[in-house]
């Protein structure tokens, strides 16, 4: 693979934004706290429940169960498997990735009213970081098909004059490719990239012509693709929490939220095709998110009796800025006159800013407490996909692209269930969560299970926690967002081990 140089030529505000689509506003709007390790040992099962600081993340009143001050850190190992199928004849193809991060941080502060006649008895003040999504993950896809990526270049091109997708006389592809983007868009810069490698080539050579036929000649292709990205969905939390008449607990979370997303994909691909010119391409990207939002929540416990509590949660959309900048490289070769062309502009394309709502949230729980052997936990969530929405300061509309989240996104339901049995100073846990595929066809995107186990040792005003948990699901991995190089069937299987040290303050 060929690394571009980043010898930053020009910084360019391009006119049209780069091509958002409904795998980005899904990314963003799906969130799995990575919190505590008990929190994780009961699937997150924790909306009635309370007394863990990643229970508050779900539920804000779950801070005014504490009973004194607390604190908690946590740190997690997250290994990602992917089985990557692809081709005519499709082969399976397996990598994995694993990152270590310190993913959750915490403390409640509790203050009782020392007045017993009170119905106000306690109030409590939390702030802590959780995150909510980790972005690490790697796969491979090779295989034989009969789709080349001349396809994507050619999307493009049709349809714009010749004179706007090539170079002025003098003119270098750096300062092109530059000047392209600023004055066309991102539209024009891929046209231009089909057009100076050679795998496009015009119907006239007249500044007006907007035809094009591609170089590569039909047939078998070898194809590889390779995709890696990193990155973390986080939020800064800021909880205020009442208890009131013995019974009933409220709370309310103020969430500021951070993403950083990173993403690099490679396409080799080599055809000895009759009539091609073009006999190799590899194509480069990569791509840089960043973006920062709020949202609140607002939630409330019953305690019904003591056997028995009732939680229920409200999470507000998440409105987000979100910045993105990418970069590019492409070389082909032809095999008959030895020949190789690289296209490296070298130029990093900085995009203005957009808006992304994220849908809002509703949680239903309902907690069965054992006396002091045990309890079991449900969390039943619902989330309607379909008000997701982009939304751009700029002239650039998103229309089409909101009008495609209304006709493929729906309504999608999560179902969390959690036990605890205690014995002496240790807990033993488990859970089982089953998360519906937010898309229409669930082909496209599955629907995500998993379940979890753990243990904790209770340690005076010390609290030790383990927790392993295990999630797959089956995605259908467009390689790219236009041209017919279809996808990629991806199995993926997300296991995380978590420890957490807890404290009394």
């Amino acid at each position: 693979m060929k690394k571009p140089i980043f010898i930053i030529l020009g910084l360019i505000s391009m006119l049209y934004s780069y091509g958002q689509d409904i795998s980005d506003a899904v990314r963003y709007s799906t969130e799995t706290t990575l919190g505590t390790a008990r929190f994780k040992s009961m699937s997150g099962a924790f909306g009635a429940l309370g007394g863990d600081l990643s229970a508050v993340s779900v539920n804000p009143a779950g801070s005014a169960i504490f009973n004194t001050s607390h604190g908690s850190l946590s740190a997690s190992n997250v290994n990602t498997s992917n089985k990557a199928e692809f081709g005519s004849s499709p082969n399976t193809q397996k990598t994995r990735n694993d990152s270590f991060d310190m993913n959750q941080i915490g403390a409640v502060f509790v203050f009782k009213n020392k007045d017993l006649n009170s119905d106000y008895n306690k109030f409590t003040v939390s702030v802590f970081y959780e995150q909510l999504q980790n972005y690490n993950t790697d796969f491979f896809a090779a295989g034989a098909s009969s789709n080349t990526i001349a396809s994507y270049f050619s999307d493009y091109a049709n349809g714009l004059r010749l004179d706007d997708i090539s170079a002025l006389e003098n003119e270098n592809i750096s300062e092109a490719y530059n000047a392209i983007g600023f004055y066309n868009g991102y539209a024009h810069q891929q046209a231009f990239l089909g057009y100076e490698s050679y795998i496009l080539e015009p119907e006239e050579y007249n500044p007006e012509n907007s035809t094009y036929y591609s170089n590569i000649a039909p047939g078998d292709f070898n194809q590889e693709y390779s995709y890696s990205s990193l990155g973390y969905n986080g939020k800064l939390s800021f909880n205020l929490g009442l208890q009131y008449n013995q019974k009933f607990y409220f709370g309310i979370n103020l969430n500021s939220h951070f993403i950083n997303y990173e993403r690099s994909t490679y396409l080799f691909e080599n055809n000895t095709n009759t009539g091609s010119i073009i006999n190799q391409v590899d194509f480069e990207n990569s791509l840089l998110t960043i973006g920062n939002g709020f949202s609140l929540q607002l939630g409330t416990i019953f305690k019904l009796n003591n056997f028995t509590r009732l939680g229920l949660t409200y999470d507000s959309p998440t409105w987000l800025t979100i910045r993105e900048e990418t970069t590019q490289y492409l070389s082909t070769f032809d095999n008959s006159e030895n020949i190789q062309t690289v296209i490296n502009p070298s130029v990093i394309n900085l995009f203005p800013e957009y808006k992304l709502r994220t849908p809002a949230k509703i949680t239903g729980s309902a907690a069965f407490i054992i006396s002091d052997k045990g309890l079991i936990s449900i969390d039943y969530s619902r989330k309607d996909f379909t008000s997701t929405r982009y939304k751009s300061n700029s002239n650039y509309g998103y229309s089409q692209e909101n009008n495609q989240i209304n006709n493929s996104l729906k309504v999608a339901n999560t179902l969390r269930v959690g036990a605890e049995i205690r014995h002496k100073k240790i807990s033993y846990r488990g859970g089982y969560s089953i998360e519906e595929s937010p898309y229409k066809n669930s082909s496209v995107y599955g629907d995500q299970k998993g379940f979890s186990l753990g243990m904790g040792f209770n340690l005076a005003d010390l609290r030790l926690d383990l927790s392993y948990q295990n999630s797959k699901r089956e995605i259908d991995q467009q390689l790219f967002e236009a041209g017919n190089l279809g996808s990629t069937r991806l199995n993926t299987s997300n296991s995380n081990v978590s420890v957490t040290l807890s404290m009394n303050l």
